[in-house]
């Protein structure tokens, strides 16, 4: 890290000496002048952090230093000196954009603590423009592949509404980037600088959702040894994330209402009310309004929601970005997985442009991934496809069934080459995550261990098959 550099400027000679003296020795990068307007031009011209400044100058006002630095150099922190010291003359140099002030005559440890004050401050503020600016880069629109019309009209809802406060609600399939434009919403705003903090509100029961939602206190119930601060509570002044909000019992949904509307909440076995400022993000890959109308989702909490609703298109409504997801996913996981593949043949890109991806673009990473991983050849091509994953060339091409005897025929191929290898995947990516231990697999992926067990059993996996990889075809043995 460089060192603050400082330039203290003073017509007395002896001051400037003795700050320098006191701020070398504390590793500080220090000049001095003895000339108001000389000084003024350092400061422009020169990388200073930090300026201490004689508010008396035989040539310039210390406060026309003052209103240059804010005007022409906002980053350079001030301290002003001043053996004319009073309230009123602190007050406006503060006004004016000065850090701090010192009276003269002051001691070694009052410049030090002042110039510590300084450079910490601005070392933070700094590093939160920094944070703010790499949030911004990563969460951009050129970091969400697609240029499709429907993908464009995205985009453009998104700039509109996220440098306001309005909550919104993105609607679209499962695996369509929900959560990436929601963080794009809050990358984008006025409170990127805060937290984002996602829930999933499928992963929780409704006694267990409150109590992550607005915290608990000491004694709320068995397990609570002692005070727990919520989501609520952690995303005050930032965005909170709501996803698969359709999951939430009629109870957890007045209850949140409330809070979003007073801007207050109680915590589980609390007897006070808690104030938090967030933005309500929320995302659902079902029709909510539907479910109002069969008494499954309150109306007024709905309407809550609702207030800017933003639809994310299912990938098959926008096969011409196809290659380029394509194409960017190879690229990821290419540099990830230390391999290179060029890219894929023709045929092998038009399979892939004439699949309906009903897992969408989390489907499409997901397999591009794969293909990297198997890789023997610079280029991937249709026989990949085949052997890796499942598809048949012919069934990307004129396979529309024509009696209900071919249609339960193309189903039931579908389900043996394509959902038997994602539930092998399923089961031992959960074996994986457990450490190969079956009761905490089930409970991760949300299953009884009963129904879990026999999953394993018809995949013919045991409880160290996390250390297996799939085959194609493996599903069906």
């Amino acid at each position: 890290m460089k060192p603050v550099k400082i330039l203290v400027i003073d017509d007395e000679r002896a001051l400037c000496d003795g700050c320098r003296l006191v701020l070398s020795d504390q590793g500080y990068e220090v000049d001095t002048c003895q000339g108001g307007r000389k000084g003024l031009d350092m400061l422009l011209e020169g990388e200073y952090d930090l300026a201490l400044v004689d508010m008396k100058l035989p040539d310039i006002h210390g406060m026309q230093i003052l209103q240059t630095l804010k005007k022409e150099k906002p980053g350079v922190y001030v301290i002003v000196m001043t053996g004319y010291s009073s309230v009123k003359n602190a007050v406006q140099a503060m006004k004016l954009g000065a850090f701090d002030y010192l009276s003269k005559p002051f001691t070694d440890d009052e410049l030090l603590i002042a110039v510590e004050k300084a450079a910490e401050n601005k070392r933070l503020k700094e590093e939160n423009l920094s944070l703010r600016r790499q949030l911004t880069e990563r969460f951009n629109f050129s970091n969400i592949i697609g240029k499709n019309p429907k993908i464009l009209k995205v985009f453009d809802e998104i700039q509109k509404v996220a440098p306001t406060d309005s909550t919104v609600m993105l609607c679209g399939e499962s695996g369509t980037g929900k959560e990436l434009f929601a963080r794009a919403i809050h990358a984008h705003s006025k409170r990127a600088a805060n937290q984002f903090v996602a829930v999933d509100c499928s992963t929780f029961s409704s006694s267990l959702l409150e109590s992550e939602l607005f915290g608990h206190v000491k004694g709320a119930f068995t397990g609570a040894v002692k005070d727990k601060a919520g989501i609520f509570e952690v995303a005050n002044q930032g965005s909170l994330f709501l996803d698969e909000v359709a999951n939430l019992d009629m109870g957890t949904q007045a209850k949140l209402l409330r809070a979003i509307e007073t801007q207050e909440f109680k915590p589980v076995g609390g007897s006070r009310l808690k104030k938090s400022d967030v933005r309500i993000i929320s995302a659902t890959n079902r029709d909510l309004k539907a479910m109002v109308d069969d008494g499954k989702f309150r109306e007024d909490f709905f309407y809550r929601l609702n207030v800017f609703p933003i639809f994310i298109p299912p990938l098959r409504e926008r096969k011409d970005d196809i290659p380029r997801l394509l194409y960017h996913f190879l690229k990821v996981y290419c540099r990830q997985i230390e391999k290179r593949v060029d890219g894929f043949s023709d045929d092998a890109l038009e399979m892939m442009i004439n699949h309906d991806w009903p897992g969408n673009v989390r489907q499409l990473k997901n397999v591009v991934e794969r293909l990297v991983i198997m890789a023997d050849d610079k280029v991937l091509d249709h026989r990949n496809l085949t052997d890796h994953w499942g598809i048949d060339r012919n069934q990307t091409q004129d396979t529309i069934p024509k009696t209900l005897e071919e249609l339960k025929l193309v189903k039931q191929h579908l389900v043996e080459k394509q959902f038997g290898q994602i539930e092998r995947a399923f089961l031992q990516k959960a074996l994986s995550a457990a450490g190969g231990n079956i009761t905490r697999a089930a409970k991760r992926a949300g299953m009884q261990r009963s129904n879990f067990s026999a999953l394993m059993k018809k995949h013919h996996l045991s409880a160290n098959s996390d250390k297996m990889t799939p085959k194609p075809g493996d599903s069906m043995k």
